[in-house]
């Protein structure tokens, strides 16, 4: 069954049934995009929350950072940013893959049912004036043939009159014959306007009409197809991305299940342990002795009263719950209590030691670079890195006095009289460092690579500057087709190096082994950093 053949005589309906179609698809296009305005609104704001309560980890001077439910609420914070990519996806694809697709579809509908209708119309016109010239031809014929009747009536009458001379006879035969052969022609002129009228109306019923009624029943079809497919995609659009927002939910959950309570605990005890000991039990005080007292006892010095006495001895309690004045900060950290002091001392010295090592770094490749300039005069002038090397120089001076100054306070802290010392060759090439402990045992403390010795440039070999040394590695959970501008695509298994973190925004920076470089969303990948 088909339009052409049921609906021959239905073609208002016909119109405003494939015009009712073309706005639906409208509609559903103006559906999806108010979810995607939602979907963007959503993402926006989870967004910000993320970054609202995404507290920098700060690693030592952070007090908390050491908490594992501190570590575990930054998990929860980034998953959350991750899961707000995932709904940013999901606003994108709908967008690509069913408001701009189907409105483009829209249009090359609309382009093409003008066309059929245009062609309805002129089908339709041809038809009526075929028509309109058949009924001028019809009238016509009936006009010429009443007038012939009247004429030949005219003749008839003329030739029966007595009075009537033969030349009026003569002519009004002749006028009769006339209009005869006239209303003739028009008769015949009539039956072949009425036969080409009717040939062109089979035509247009049975040819035309039909024709262009199915190509606009074809295009309904195809319209309702292509709708079902936006809404195929919109659940598809969604249902892709969920692998991905439940290992977002997984990894919620991970953090959860990553708090350790006594972990946490004993990080509290570490952190404020302040290593005084308990007090002892009040003495009692005799007051008696003071009134016995000989004179010879009293004139050795100024006497010690009763009220002397307790108000010393009431300056040694302790009170738990008492309200602490905040002490004054000092250099030493003799404002802390022992405990604390000693954390303090020990973690002021492991900084001196990394800047007294970079310094020494620095002062070694200025020394490469003064040789350079040397040998080749071309390249620089060594007078002019005298500066540098002086101010090098001393601030070398200054870390060592000061690190000799923190080793005593760390050996007084200690409880030790003699300063702590370090191995002659503390400062190697590599930047580490071995400290001996209060028992002489070597600590297993070790202060990581310093960064690259600036002027790194003028080594042996002169070679170029080289590509940034990635982080880590990771590898791709799912393709990604890295379409936007920045982006790289991967294909799942694919094995990258990672050159940048996730600075919070979602996106990872990573590198092929061709050297192509580009962003990846950081939830598409397992990321190992070194």
């Amino acid at each position: 069954m088909d339009w052409g053949t049921e609906l021959w005589d239905q073609y208002d309906i016909i119109e405003k049934h494939t015009q009712s179609g073309l706005e639906l698809v409208e509609k559903y296009v103006k559906f999806v995009k108010e979810r995607t305005e939602i979907e963007q609104n959503y993402a926006k704001q989870l967004r910000n929350l993320s970054k609202k309560y995404n507290l920098k980890r700060s690693g030592k001077d952070e007090p908390d950072s050491r908490f594992s439910s501190y570590q575990s609420f930054l998990d929860v914070v980034n998953e959350m940013n991750d899961y707000a990519g995932q709904r940013e996806l999901i606003a994108e694809n709908l967008m690509m893959n069913i408001c701009i697709d189907l409105t483009k579809y829209l249009q090359e509908l609309k382009q093409e049912r003008k066309m059929y209708l245009i062609e309805a119309k002129r089908a339709q016109q041809s038809l009526e004036s075929t028509y309109k010239q058949l009924d001028s031809s019809k009238k016509r014929f009936e006009r010429e043939w009443r007038e012939a009747e009247r004429t030949a009536q005219y003749a008839e009458k003329t030739d029966q009159d007595l009075n009537a001379t033969k030349a009026d006879v003569e002519k009004a035969k002749q006028q009769a014959h006339m209009r005869s052969h006239v209303a003739e022609e028009c008769k015949n002129d009539y039956a072949a306007q009425l036969q080409k009228y009717n040939k062109e109306q089979s035509q247009f019923y049975f040819n035309e009409m039909p024709l262009i009624f199915n190509k606009l029943q074809d295009l309904d079809e195809r319209r309702v197809r292509k709708l079902a497919q936006g809404y195929i995609l919109f659940s598809d659009t969604e249902r892709h991305v969920m692998p991905i927002i439940g290992k977002c939910l997984e990894g919620i959950t991970k953090a959860g299940t990553n708090v350790n309570d006594r972990n946490d605990t004993m990080v509290v005890i570490e952190q404020n342990k302040s290593g005084f000991e308990r007090p002892g039990d009040v003495e009692f005080e005799d007051y008696s002795q003071g009134i016995n007292r000989t004179s010879s006892e009293s004139s050795l010095g100024t006497p010690k009263g009763p009220m002397d006495i307790l108000g010393r001895n009431r300056s040694k309690n302790f009170w738990l719950f008492s309200k602490k004045s905040k002490p004054t900060v000092t250099e030493d950290f003799t404002h802390l209590p022992p405990e604390q002091r000693r954390k303090r001392l020990q973690q002021k010295l492991e900084e001196i030691c990394r800047e007294l090592q970079k310094e020494v770094d620095q002062s070694e490749a200025l020394g490469k670079m003064k040789d350079v300039y040397e040998k080749n005069p071309q390249m620089g002038d060594p007078a002019s890195l005298a500066s540098q090397i002086s101010q090098t120089s001393q601030n070398m001076e200054r870390l060592t006095g000061e690190r000799v100054k923190y080793e005593a306070w760390l050996a007084e802290a200690l409880g030790r009289g003699e300063t702590l010392h370090y191995k002659s060759h503390t400062f190697n090439n590599n930047g580490a460092h071995d400290v001996l402990g209060p028992d002489g045992a070597h600590s297993d403390e070790s202060i990581p690579d310093p960064s690259q010795a600036i002027y790194a440039e003028f080594d042996d070999d002169f070679e170029d500057e080289e590509l940034t040394a990635p982080i880590g590695n990771c590898t791709a959970m799912y393709s990604f087709p890295g379409a936007s501008e920045g982006t790289i695509s991967m294909q799942e298994g694919e094995v990258l190096a990672v050159v940048e973190e996730d600075k919070g925004d979602g996106w990872t920076r990573v590198r092929r082994n061709d050297g192509d470089e580009g962003y990846i969303p950081t939830s598409y990948v397992s990321i190992d950093l070194k």
